[in-house]
């Protein structure tokens, strides 16, 4: 399995980032020697001159393109026009200088926010069409759905070797916990845990709970991309998931109980829940490249749990579903 990758230069757009990470050590896994990883500091991604520049610099043979400009709810509706523009900029900029310089791959990852709001469960990947999406995360979702436009109308036109993977909800150790863009697994570990220390009897969350989302630990989700990286070379999008769904919930009681918070949990249904359902059918990813997700869930909770209670923090938290 190391072969494929050895002698390739792989850049990873977000290598410096949570999902990143994990992809960064599954490339070294594989005996990749040049991981290349174009730090914002560096390279402006929505900036046609700073992508030009990171490809002459960079010279890679594939790109995987993780970057993106993502929150929860709350993010999601203050900055509707932000996520839109950069998500569209990067995705569509990179993918058309990556054809210019006839690089071998690019492997574009999408999101689930892209599957119409009242998508039969479990989303199939030929549902992503048949509606719009959910409102609130409609033009982050939107923007990255064009990439899957683009790859598919280039690889009939130029021939150009570009997949679309639509991984589902990411969790995990160096996960994002910021309280202004956070999503709901460290939103409610960072609540619990911060009820436990002050000694709080009670967490307020956003939406009913009555919502079900589907959960992939972000170690397995950069196998899955890897593997199909390796192995795919096709023009249909391919869930990546988990193939489960939890009630929003069931999740905050899980959660409580892992982290030993005996208290209540308030739900206010003034503010928004989102997506209604969300749980992907993941057998085109097992029959294409072989990818089942390996990770029991409250396994991969209690690790993520682990790995925030050593982290430094504040105790102030609001809740993004």
């Amino acid at each position: 399995m190391g072969g494929f990758f050895a002698d390739k230069r792989v850049v990873v757009t977000g290598g410096a980032g949570f999902l990143g990470s994990y992809v960064i050590e599954g490339l070294q896994q594989r005996g990749c020697k040049n991981i290349l990883v174009p730090k914002v500091e560096d390279y402006d991604l929505v900036n046609i001159n700073d992508i030009k520049r990171m490809y002459d610099d960079m010279g890679p043979d594939i790109v995987i393109h993780l970057a993106a400009v993502v929150g929860g709810i709350g993010a999601n509706r203050e900055h509707p026009g932000e996520f839109f523009y950069k998500n569209l900029m990067m995705g569509v900029q990179l993918i058309e200088q990556g054809r210019l310089r006839s690089i071998e791959k690019f492997v574009a990852i999408g999101t689930v926010c892209a599957y119409p709001k009242f998508t039969p469960v479990p989303f199939k990947e030929d549902d992503l069409w048949n509606g719009y999406p959910e409102e609130t995360n409609a033009p982050y979702g939107l923007a990255k759905k064009m990439m899957l436009v683009q790859s598919q109308s280039y690889r009939q036109e130029y021939g150009f070797n570009s997949i679309f993977l639509l991984p589902v909800n990411l969790y995990g150790p160096r996960d994002n916990f910021d309280p202004a863009s956070s999503h709901v697994i460290p939103a409610l570990i960072k609540k619990c845990v911060n009820a436990v220390e002050t000694g709080a009897d009670h967490i307020d969350c956003w939406g009913t709970g009555n919502v079900s989302r589907e959960f992939i630990y972000a170690g397995d989700a950069a196998e899955g991309i890897l593997l199909a990286t390796e192995l795919y070379n096709g023009s249909d999008p391919v869930n990546i998931g988990a193939g489960f769904e939890i009630k929003i919930k069931d999740l905050a009681e899980k959660i409580a109980k892992l982290v030993g918070f005996t208290g209540q949990i308030r739900w206010n249904p003034s503010e928004p829940d989102g997506q209604p359902r969300r749980c992907l059918d993941t057998s085109r990813a097992k029959k294409l490249f072989g990818f089942t997700a390996a990770t029991d869930f409250e396994d991969g909770l209690k690790k993520t749990i682990q790995w925030y209670r050593k982290q430094p923090r504040s105790n102030s938290c609001v809740f993004n579903a």
